[in-house]
């Protein structure tokens, strides 16, 4: 039966299509809406992007990911040699060396994953102009391969205080139900760093000069953090740093899960973690208004 030649030239409209094939794209306009829903429908992405971030940050170097446990164990050295045997700081009775490397695991994760974050709409400018996806994504890929490299350095930790546990005396690993709270620290150190991040992101869209800046803001950022001395050192006219900054309750209450060192105030505790929903939950909506327009000004 002969075809009629007309119908080649027939363009394809929407009636014509199933509509279990059509996808129609809108802009969110709401101010206070996440499709959360969306985001999990691109899970598989999500793995994909956690993938190019761990394979992207060490290729082609011979140690590869040896890297994740090199440099906290260095900076670990070198904190030891400075602040524990120059500048003669207390360790509250625990070896320096693995009194720093409980306090650079959250560090290291943080300090790394608000990087990576910061700078989400230039590093991926060219991939956000091509094709659509949550733009949620690229920041929650960062924090989630970041997770991987922690798991690095904390395996490096626990051989460290096998080392010292049959050498040296010091207060323990902390034993009990409480070493169960453990994973809520890694989940709010990573809700508080995409916050921040996400935060960060969103003025860098318009403002390059944060991530020129972002080095110094991380650098003075450790300094306000108890990663090279006790939380107790921050009294008296110090003492309202602590409260500001919820990387400093983190960072102690993993010395005491880990090291058995003094709990954190139940005060700090409570302000850091109202301060992380705060940040992460406006963090959050501010990085879905800008995604709009940030390529446009990248």
């Amino acid at each position: 039966m002969p075809q009629d030649p007309s119908a080649a030239s027939l363009p394809v409209t929407p009636a014509l299509v199933s509509p279990d094939y059509l996808v129609v794209l809108r802009p969110n306009r709401a101010w206070f809406r996440v499709d959360w829903a969306e985001l999990w429908d691109y899970r598989d992405l999500l793995l994909l992007l956690v993938r190019r971030d761990l394979l992207a940050k060490y290729r082609q170097t011979i140690l590869g990911p040896l890297w994740y446990v090199i440099q906290p164990v260095v900076m670990a050295v070198i904190f030891s040699l400075v602040f524990a045997r120059a500048a003669n700081l207390s360790t509250q009775s625990v070896p320096p060396l693995l009194y720093y490397l409980s306090g650079l695991l959250p560090w290291t994760y943080f300090a790394q994953c608000l990087t990576a974050i910061a700078s989400t709409f230039t590093t991926n400018a060219s991939l956000f102009a091509k094709v659509y996806f949550p733009r949620l994504l690229v920041p929650a890929g960062a924090a989630v391969a970041a997770c991987v490299s922690m798991a690095l350095q904390f395996g490096t930790f626990l051989v460290f205080a096998a080392c010292y546990r049959s050498s040296v005396p010091f207060p323990g690993v902390a034993a009990g139900w409480t070493v169960l709270l453990l994973p809520l620290l890694v989940l709010q150190t990573a809700l508080f760093v995409l916050g921040a991040g996400l935060w960060i992101a969103a003025l860098t869209a318009r403002f390059r000069d944060l991530l020129h800046a972002l080095p110094f803001i991380v650098m003075g950022w450790m300094f306000l953090t108890p990663v090279f001395l006790p939380l107790s050192e921050f009294a008296g006219r110090l003492q309202w740093i602590a409260y500001i900054n919820p990387m400093a309750p983190i960072v102690e209450s993993f010395r005491h899960l880990l090291l058995g060192t003094p709990a954190v105030a139940m005060s700090l505790t409570v302000v850091s973690i109202a301060e992380t929903v705060v940040l992460f939950a406006t963090g959050v909506l501010l990085f879905q208004r800008v995604e709009r327009t940030a390529i446009d000004h990248v």
